[in-house]
């Protein structure tokens, strides 16, 4: 008997521990605002989250192709820059070599006040009777002096010639170097201006190929177009042919009279197709008016008539109405002032019933034990 008692209790007990683990699940899941769904539309939010994806691929897709003209643009803006720059270096190396070879310091017109050598260089004042260096100025030698006028003007004229020999030779090789500084140059900018239009010639390329495909779609639909708009037109014309072999052969342009007689009875016409009505008609219709207006003139007559009695029966009440409002005005002011009364006393007694809640009845608030006892359990 103790082995089946010992054996209910633990099934008990078993049954009570996963009662208490489903209540424990169902709490967990019931109190977690994260897994708990109340009223949210699932298929409207999988439809929010297809469209947003749509948007953000087509989104992705156009940067992409921004991206992808910047990287191009990037490119001929670089491409632009390193020309801009090797033109200026070789601008300024050409400059550079143009002051080295053909524009000395020994050259310049001012040197030799600036000579550092100059006190090393410098000579007596005469030498010898041709000496170049003896001017009028100098007072070194007087007018019948000069006894090597031939030997100084042929030594002159030599030293002219090859002066001018020499700045010849240095002006072809600057002329050389300048021109062959060009000839890089001009390799260099058309090997760069090639490898542009190879890029643009590519470019060219791809967007003829996409007019070509655009162009042969757009002859396509306008072909259909074209053969659709002919048979409409054909069609049209059929119809319009027919329609009015149709109208020139019925009874609306030939006025037959008879078209107009209703399949309902002789006495009712078609209103598309009747063309007046005859004398008799007419008269009996001009008849009836006139018997109409007699009719008319005679309740006009009638309805002035109880009109006035009316008019009278309104002026008769309105005096009665005025009377009785200006009683019933008495009335609401005499009920008025007792409303005033008895609203002043019910304001007196609510005024000490509220000090009496206040002071007596509300004094004990409830602790956070009372509110702890609420919400401990997911039934």
């Amino acid at each position: 008997m103790s082995k089946l008692v010992l054996q209910r209790e633990r099934q008990e007990a078993a049954a009570l521990e996963r009662r208490r683990q489903r209540e424990l699940q169902r709490q967990s899941r019931i109190f977690n605002a994260r897994v708990r769904t109340i009223g949210v539309d699932k298929d409207a939010l999988d439809t929010q989250v297809k469209e947003r994806k749509i948007q953000e691929e087509a989104e992705k897709a156009r940067n992409e192709e921004l991206a992808n003209e910047m990287k191009q643009n990037y490119k001929i803006m670089c491409m632009l820059e390193e020309r801009h720059k090797n033109d200026i270096r070789n601008i300024n190396k050409a400059v550079s070599e143009f002051q080295k070879n053909l524009q000395k310091p020994e050259t310049r017109r001012e040197f030799d006040l600036n000579d550092p050598q100059a006190l090393k260089k410098d000579r007596p004042a005469r030498v010898s009777d041709d000496d170049p260096r003896c001017t009028v100025s100098g007072l070194q030698k007087f007018l019948g002096e000069d006894l090597n006028y031939d030997q100084r003007m042929k030594f002159q004229k030599d030293q002219l010639r090859e002066w001018s020999l020499q700045q010849q030779k240095d002006l072809k090789n600057a002329l050389a170097d300048q021109k062959f500084a060009d000839d890089l140059h001009d390799k260099y900018r058309i090997a760069l201006d090639q490898k542009t239009m190879e890029q643009q010639q590519k470019e060219e390329e791809n967007r003829r190929a996409v007019c070509a495909a655009t162009k042969d779609f757009n002859r396509s639909q306008a072909a259909e177009l074209a053969e659709k708009k002919k048979l409409e037109k054909y069609q049209k014309m059929k119809d319009d042919m027919n329609e009015i072999s149709s109208l020139l052969q019925g009874d609306l342009l030939s006025e037959n009279p008879d078209q107009a007689i209703s399949s309902f009875g002789t006495h009712r016409v078609i209103t598309d197709r009747w063309k007046g009505m005859n004398q008799d008609q007419l008269r009996a219709i001009r008849d009836i008016q006139q018997e109409q207006v007699r009719e008319k003139l005679r309740q006009n007559q009638e309805e002035r008539q109880v009109d006035a009695e009316w008019d009278r029966q309104r002026i008769h009440t309105a005096r009665a109405q005025l009377i009785l409002e200006r009683h019933l005005q008495r009335q609401n002011r005499e009920q008025r002032r007792v409303l005033d009364h008895m609203n002043a006393d019910m304001s007196q007694e609510q005024k000490s019933k509220n000090i009496y809640l206040k002071e007596e009845e509300y004094s004990n608030y409830p602790t956070d034990e009372y509110f702890a006892q609420f919400n401990t359990s997911s039934r």
